[in-house]
């Protein structure tokens, strides 16, 4: 259950970002935005750390991990924020959905598993399709756009690289880090980064700061970037990358239900149409069937019902054949 309410989380503070980042940009630029956020969210990172007192140096004993983990901040973010700038959010939803591509030619030549198949082949395709179709009245691409398109298939590469790389790591490390210090970490390393692209691009502050773009900011930093990462890492330990990267196949999908509900948006038979199809794409993407699931769940509660009378472990593996064998049986 704690997987599941911090995916469906992930999912939901990812949807809400690309409006927060529109925001945050209302009086800063885009670098001053991203720089900003994300050391507004170090700062608070750091005060959770001295209450806890608990030392920093833990990070560069394991500083591979929050290196690879800080890719998904720097340049990640610097691309997402800038290739905005050129094509409408429907596009970069659109296009930011091929991430599971990415993950999984990640997942192949990082780990050395195949995640690919017939069927997830086209479950992919068609969640594609399907998001296609409600974006389709966005899709307006000109010879500028062309910048927004590259900078955000590059994005899909950095990020899935970072997510295969942090699996990989923290799967060959003996001291599994928190999702708090995965978090924490990430930002560490990426700060150095962005403060000086800022500096660099930049270098300037808004002599005014709209109430938009400073609320946008703080949201970004704490639930965005801090809250955001810490369930992302907490889910990406607990799950397989490529079933990780799901979630930007889901986004845009929640994006559109989300401004239903706060800016009474309404949905037309098209959007609907797409939405359908997303929700098929993601159900044949599972790898459950609908009486795999059945029986998985079914298993688990005969499991469960029996447990306080089992004495030791290889008790316990035998009522778990035994109710294996009765559900066969019974079902």
């Amino acid at each position: 259950m704690a997987i599941f309410l911090a995916y469906f989380s992930v999912v939901l503070i990812w949807a809400t970002t690309p409006l927060a980042i529109q925001w945050s940009s209302d009086s800063l630029h885009f670098i001053a935005a991203a720089a900003a956020r994300m050391l507004l969210a170090f700062s608070l990172a750091l005060f959770i750390h001295a209450c806890l007192r608990q030392s920093l140096l833990v990070y560069w004993k394991q500083r591979n991990i929050y290196f690879a983990a800080s890719l998904g901040i720097f340049p990640n973010m610097l691309l997402v924020y800038w290739a905005a700038q050129y094509i409408p959010s429907g596009l970069v939803a659109v296009l930011f959905a091929l991430t599971p591509f990415a993950t999984g030619v990640m997942t192949l030549l990082l780990l050395k598993q195949n995640p690919f198949g017939i069927k997830r082949v086209a479950a992919l395709l068609l969640a594609i399709v399907g998001l296609l179709v409600i974006f389709y009245q966005q899709l307006r691409i000109d010879v500028e756009s062309v910048y927004g398109v590259v900078g955000i298939l590059l994005s899909c590469l950095v990020f899935s690289f970072s997510s295969v790389w942090v699996k990989k790591l923290t799967l060959q490390s003996q001291q599994q880090p928190s999702a708090f210090q995965q978090a924490t970490g990430a930002l560490l390393f990426s700060l150095p980064g962005l403060l000086l692209s800022w500096w660099w691009l930049d270098g300037n502050l808004a002599p005014t700061l709209t109430l938009k773009s400073a609320g946008a900011v703080i949201y970004l930093a704490v639930i965005g970037s801090l809250l955001g990462s810490v369930l992302f890492f907490f889910i990406l330990q607990r799950l397989s990358a490529s079933a990780v990267s799901l979630i930007t196949l889901m986004t845009p999908v929640f994006a559109i239900l989300i401004g239903k509900q706060l800016a009474n948006e309404e949905f037309s038979a098209q959007t609907l149409t797409g939405v359908r199809i997303v929700l098929a794409a993601l159900s044949l993407y599972s790898p459950w069937s609908l009486r795999e699931l059945r029986i998985a769940l079914a298993e688990k509660l005969i499991k469960a019902l029996r447990t306080p009378v089992v004495s030791d472990q290889a008790e316990a593996d035998l009522l778990a054949e035994k109710a294996r064998e009765d559900m066969f049986r019974y079902k």
